[in-house]
């Protein structure tokens, strides 16, 4: 059972009101596991958790489990972490302030943490120790007690020093005592009524500390110095070090995580062995004789130089992703104000080829600056991948070529201005030609339009449109190229024909914008749906344009708002919002990603909400969804953040005029397990439907366009029907398909 824990005032009472379940089967992520932050040994498993999951590994046999915001957990950006294995309850600590306490028996959410009157600061999670049933927790204020066992805050200490409050890095609970480091020393404090009040803590040894944990002894340091305390007096390990990272104390060994190594030392503070595995270790531990580092780049990772985590990209930065059968590319890449690259987002790209996700070598460790802004296979090659640098700098801005993840050739980036020719997406036609859209492109009246690819000369031709307000990734079909321009005046939608001769500078185009029914904005995003209408997204709002290819010679042609009723007045969907994403799946439904407001799924003719998903009720890392992409085959939703990815196994896969695989779910209806609608799918693109009960008697009927339907288990009068078996009997449009399926209705 999942609970909610909402503060209801400063430091006043607390309780649980039920949550919204988040996470369901439908839900998948594609988060990466290899920075793991925290890690402790549970009973023959290691149990870890990493920036947006945790997972469980079983060292005999090395089985992985994860445990996600798409399967349990409430929240991404995980900042502490701990586990207690004599009850088997582990607490989880975010960015944000709140907590997921995991029982075996399910999660629950704890909003916030309690605040101190005035206290502006940040509410991140620095530190979580378990001792028991109690967690003691260090945030930006101070610390806070937190009973495990009623799932509910004791006591907070605000460390209000000299008027400014003090954070607490890390603590820990020794008998019933607090200790805690902080940057002016170790603090401590017995848990008795005095316990909030700042003033009667003791400091044990000025200094800057930042580490600290207790096991069958407590130890804790600073970045260079690492010391044993016991009764009152604090004894240095004997080892200098160049930054300590963590601390960890077990039963039988404290384990310092250095810089460059792993230091192991008795509990008397004895030296007992240093190793490296490779690489920077964030923590590490040591179970039965056996160093286990928690790596920053690779997971677990053993002295041996074995590997565990769950397979996932090499990071959660995701900007852009590209499928093409099995196999994604994830591009990381960011812009600010829709021009600027995003500050450190340098990593490249990653690729799942469909067993297995790769990080390409020539991505580490590389001089050169990557704001990759998309990536895209040639869909009739898949090893060779086109992608764009979006940075502002000589010699590697441009279009990068890797064949097999590795580089190969790179064209367009040696220009005379660093902030000129920008590559700003790319696409492929039906007829695999390639484009690369481009602006602020040197010299010339047209700043704006694409690069089109000459496969036999192995180079890019630049083909100038027009003066117009940046680019966006183009989309294109039937020889019309679709090219986004996000600034306002004169931002829009570029549209240019190029059938068979793309680097023409003669074909005709049309910009669509404010004159042509768009806001006074720029365009960010767009979607041609099966009714080839071009639905545009805006900085300020959707609209949808008919006829494209007649809009180019039309002299005026306009784009219109979708009319939705609300309370019974007509409005304007999606008013004054960013549109960041549109895209159509199978049924002619369309996926909107609105900035800072989730993801809408709408029908074919956008008048009608079926599902809006959002980061409260849903696994979706955040409200802006940069990226979109369904795949057509297995009608599975593919959300991208700049904070991970998670997939949504959709209702509609490719629809035809005929019927696919009909299912119906859940099915048997049991109404005390389930009050929801019934969903019907694998339908042909229009479907005749018509429910009958056992003695033929037509009970409800509809046409159902797009793949699927859903039934409200209401009868023709509107009223539930009774309990027995139903049958559903389907035909599509011209008749000549037909389909049947039952449903057991238990009320």
């Amino acid at each position: 059972m999942k609970k909610l824990l909402i503060s209801l005032g400063i430091l006043a009472s607390l309780q649980f009101v039920n949550a919204q379940n988040i996470s369901s089967k439908k839900w998948a992520d594609l988060f990466s596991y290899n920075n793991v932050l925290a890690m402790k040994e549970s009973n023959g498993k290691i149990v870890a958790a990493t920036e947006n999951g945790i997972f469980y590994y079983t060292i005999s046999t090395g089985e992985i489990t994860k445990l996600s915001k798409a399967n349990g957990l409430h929240d991404v950006k995980i900042s502490a972490f701990d586990y207690n294995p004599q009850t088997n309850i582990g607490l989880v600590g975010y960015q944000n302030g709140s907590l997921d306490v995991i029982t075996p028996e399910g999660v629950t959410y704890v909003v916030d943490i309690p605040l101190a009157t005035g206290y502006t600061g940040n509410k991140k999670i620095n530190h979580i120790s378990i001792t028991g049933n109690k967690a003691i927790i260090s945030v930006g204020y101070g610390v806070s007690v937190f009973d495990l066992t009623k799932k509910e805050f004791n006591d907070s200490a605000f460390f209000m020093n000299g008027g400014v409050y003090e954070a607490s890095n890390e603590a820990a609970l020794v008998g019933n005592k607090v200790f805690s480091v902080t940057n002016s020393g170790l603090k401590s404090h017995e848990m008795n009524t005095t316990f909030p009040v700042y003033s009667t803590w003791t400091t044990e040894m000025t200094g800057s500390f930042t580490q600290i944990d207790s096991e069958s002894v407590l130890s804790f340091g600073s970045s260079a110095v690492a010391y044993l305390y016991n009764n009152g007096v604090s004894t240095p390990l004997p080892q200098s070090f160049g930054g300590i990272r963590d601390i960890v104390v077990t039963n039988n060994d404290i384990v310092v995580t250095d810089a460059s190594r792993i230091y192991t030392f008795s509990t008397n503070g004895t030296t007992t062995g240093n190793t490296s595995i490779g690489e920077e270790c964030n923590t590490a531990t040591k179970v039965n004789g056996k160093i286990y580092g928690g790596t920053k780049l690779s997971g677990i990772k053993t002295e041996d130089g074995t590997i565990f985590k769950p397979d996932g990209p090499y990071s959660n930065i995701s900007y852009k992703i590209s499928l093409l059968n099995d196999q994604i590319w994830v591009a990381t890449g960011g812009k600010v104000g829709y021009n600027d690259p995003t500050p450190g987002r340098n990593i490249g790209y990653y690729h799942f080829d469909g067993s297995k996700w790769i990080y390409p070598d020539y991505f580490a460790n590389n001089p050169i600056q990557f704001n990759i802004l998309d990536v895209v296979p040639n869909p009739s090659n898949p090893s060779e991948v086109f992608f764009t640098n979006h940075i502002h700098a000589l010699n590697q801005k441009g279009i990068y070529k890797m064949e097999d993840d590795a580089f190969k050739k790179v064209y367009k980036n040696n220009d005379s201005a660093p902030n000129l020719n920008r590559i700003t997406g790319l696409t492929f036609d039906e007829n695999n030609n390639l484009f690369a859209a481009v602006c602020f492109i040197e010299g010339g009246s047209a700043n704006t339009g694409y690069f089109f690819y000459n496969k036999s000369a192995d180079g890019f031709t630049l083909v100038p449109i027009i003066n117009a307000g940046g680019s966006q990734k183009p989309i294109t079909k039937d020889g019309i190229l679709y090219l986004p321009s996000p600034f306002f005046d004169p931002g829009g939608l570029i549209i240019k024909e190029y059938s068979s001769n793309p680097t023409s500078t003669t074909t005709p185009y049309k910009i669509i914008q404010k004159g042509n029914g768009l806001p006074a904005s720029g365009t960010v995003s767009a979607a041609i749906d099966k009714d080839d209408n071009v639905w545009i997204g805006t900085r300020l709002g959707l609209r949808i344009l008919s006829n494209p290819k007649a809009a180019i010679t039309e002299p005026s042609p306009q784009a219109v708002p979708v009319i939705i009723e609300q309370n019974g007045i007509a409005e304007e969907l999606f008013r004054d919002n960013t549109i960041l994403q549109i895209e159509v799946d199978g049924g002619n439904h369309k996926w909107v990603a609105v900035e800072d407001g989730g993801v809408y799924y709408l029908s074919p003719d956008g008048e009608r909400t079926i599902k809006h998903f959002t980061k409260e009720n849903s696994p979706l890392p955040t409200n802006s969804v940069t990226d979109i992409k369904v795949d057509k085959k297995t009608g599975k939703v593919y959300f991208v953040t700049l904070d991970g990815i998670v997939t949504y196994q959709g209702d509609v896969a490719e629809v035809t005029s005929d019927f696919g695989n009909v299912l119906v779910y859940p099915n048997p209806v049991v109404y005390s397990n389930f009050k929801g609608l019934v969903t019907i799918k694998g339908l042909a693109e229009k479907t005749n439907i018509r429910i009958v009960d056992a003695a033929g008697n037509v009970v409800h009927s509809a046409v159902a366009r797009g793949g699927y339907y859903e039934w409200d288990l209401n009868n023709q009068k509107g009223k539930r029907v009774a309990s027995g078996i139903y049958f559903v009997l389907m035909t599509n449009e011209d008749g000549s398909d037909k389909a049947t399926a039952k449903i057991g209705v238990v009320n």
